[in-house]
């Protein structure tokens, strides 16, 4: 029997190499691929996909309690949830500034500032900021973020098409990377990358957040979107190039597989088993769509998609 030979495609585009930390703290670089998902005998990815731990700048206290018991007392402490988040395996911090949020604390940039300025003292990993996702707020303590951490190159989210600007400059005055978030779209995702470049920012100073959904709850949709991001950027399609950013743990845990613990029928299963099933296979899915950058919350989860990621890898 002959052997079987194998179809390759030949793209002409790759996606675009961002560098985040570095200048005293430790570096990472994500993208540079020139092929779909782990495609090994297509081409080659220089930079495996990363992992972040989101760690929040107030207490969790509406977590799932399977979150709140694997983390502890940490919860009550930024610096010290960012240090054991890096004894979990976190490539990266993802703080958020959950408590700016006007309907949560409402807090503004000095706190802001105070708390990044102890994730950063803590760790000597890159730090990626995100705001409460309401724009006037985002604008007032990423802005902060941007100042505290200058020269540390650290990504700053939402950067949103009302807000882009704003982000823009503090990204190019103190150094850091934008996280480009846009609804499930991707002409969308592209425009809001053109806006940035126009703006100043450069192609290597640019993450795509094009927006996911929990396994069940639209991933499928989000899925096709980041493919068609990736087979436009493969093609040569310059600002469709970004490397790409997704908060699995913050959607998985936000459902009601996760959340719900009583009155459901027992083909359901384990909750505990069920949750960590949910963020998993979330993440798993979003790593086989492109994702350079995926932010958890389940220590077991991290250890999970960090050994799914070698086994890609290695395939």
């Amino acid at each position: 029997m002959s052997a079987v030979e194998v179809p390759t495609e030949k793209w002409t585009g790759k996606i675009h190499e961002v560098k985040l930390g570095g200048n005293g703290r430790k570096s990472v670089v994500v993208g540079g691929e020139n092929m779909l998902p782990f495609l090994h005998f297509e081409g080659k990815i220089p930079n495996k996909p990363i992992i972040a731990i989101e760690v929040q700048d107030r207490n969790p206290t509406d977590w799932s309690p399977h979150l709140i018991s694997v983390w502890g007392d940490v919860l009550a402490d930024p610096g010290a949830w960012a240090k054991k988040a890096v004894e979990y395996g976190a490539d990266i911090i993802a703080l958020r500034l959950r408590s700016a949020h006007p309907e949560e604390a409402n807090t503004g940039a000095s706190e802001a500032k105070k708390s990044v300025d102890t994730v950063l003292s803590a760790v000597d990993v890159p730090v990626i900021v995100l705001g409460p996702g309401v724009a006037e707020k985002d604008n007032e303590v990423l802005v902060a973020a941007s100042e505290a951490a200058k020269g540390q190159r650290i990504a700053l989210g939402n950067c949103e098409e009302k807000n882009h600007r704003t982000i823009a400059a503090s990204c190019l005055a103190d150094g850091h990377i934008a996280i480009a978030k846009t609804p499930i779209d991707l002409n969308l995702a592209k425009q809001l990358n053109i806006l940035l470049c126009d703006v100043g920012l450069s192609t290597d100073s640019i993450l795509m957040d094009p927006t996911t959904g929990a396994l069940g709850y639209g991933i499928e949709y989000c899925y096709s979107v980041m493919e068609r991001l990736r087979l436009a950027a493969l093609g040569g399609d310059n600002m469709a190039a970004m490397p790409m950013f997704c908060s699995a743990g913050e959607e998985t845990w936000r459902q009601k597989e996760s959340k719900i613990t009583e009155g459901l029928p027992p083909t359901w299963g384990d909750h505990l088993e069920r949750s960590l099933t949910w963020e998993g296979i979330t993440a798993i899915m979003l790593l086989n769509a492109g994702a350079n950058i995926i932010a958890l919350r389940h220590p077991d989860t991290v250890t999970l998609a960090k050994a799914s990621i070698d086994k890609l890898m290695s395939a």
